[in-house]
């Protein structure tokens, strides 16, 4: 466990064969801005459209505080994703609504630089973040979401054990659109998730 003073608790550190997650600090800016922009036209058909601010200091410093809300709540992990071999920054994944009580549930979301993609990092950053939500969250089950156009997306849920359960109508507004998305599921005890856990 690490401890960074941004959050003034431990927050996890997570360390796999080839990637690690930490949550983001303030010193992280400067190389995720570059990724961000670098990676842009890759990105935005993906995600929720960009705000003209997206890459703004002030933009990060919103995002921070929400990341640091979210965690103190417990109701969201904002991991950003490190090639052990070089030390640079990748891309992002989080564990976002988190739930206890009866649900037991969380929800992952991801992004990839363009020049990473397709590596198999984020496979690896996937795994992490489910082994971390069954053994030490002790959640029950692990959504993810995914337009069917996005072949990439669909194969990482896949190689990660993820099963497609149905399709979701207008789902979520991404680059300014409604789009439908598959919903994909993985739970603590299936196979898969059982090989993963620790």
């Amino acid at each position: 466990m690490l401890s960074f003073s941004l959050f003034r608790r431990d927050t996890p550190a997570l360390k796999g064969e080839r990637v690690s997650l930490r949550l983001p600090t303030w010193r992280d800016y400067h190389e995720w801005v570059a990724l961000r922009a670098e990676s842009r036209s890759f990105l935005e058909p993906w995600e929720p459209r960009w705000a003209p601010d997206e890459l703004d200091r002030s933009a990060w410093r919103v995002r921070l505080s929400r990341y640091k809300d979210e965690f103190i709540q417990g109701t969201a992990l904002a991991f950003f994703i490190y090639e052990n071999s070089s030390g640079k920054l990748v891309g992002g994944i989080t564990l976002g609504n988190i739930r206890y009580g009866v649900a037991q549930t969380g929800h992952i979301g991801y992004w990839i630089g363009e020049r990473y993609a397709g590596q198999g990092f984020m496979v690896d950053a996937v795994r992490l973040v489910v082994r971390h939500a069954f053994d030490t969250l002790r959640l029950h089950r692990i959504e993810a979401a995914c337009i069917p156009d996005n072949a990439r997306s669909v194969r990482v849920l896949e190689k990660a054990g993820f099963r497609r359960e149905g399709l979701l109508r207008s789902y979520l507004r991404i680059n300014g659109e409604w789009h439908d998305h598959y919903l994909y599921a993985l739970i603590a005890d299936d196979p898969q998730a059982v090989t993963m856990k620790a």
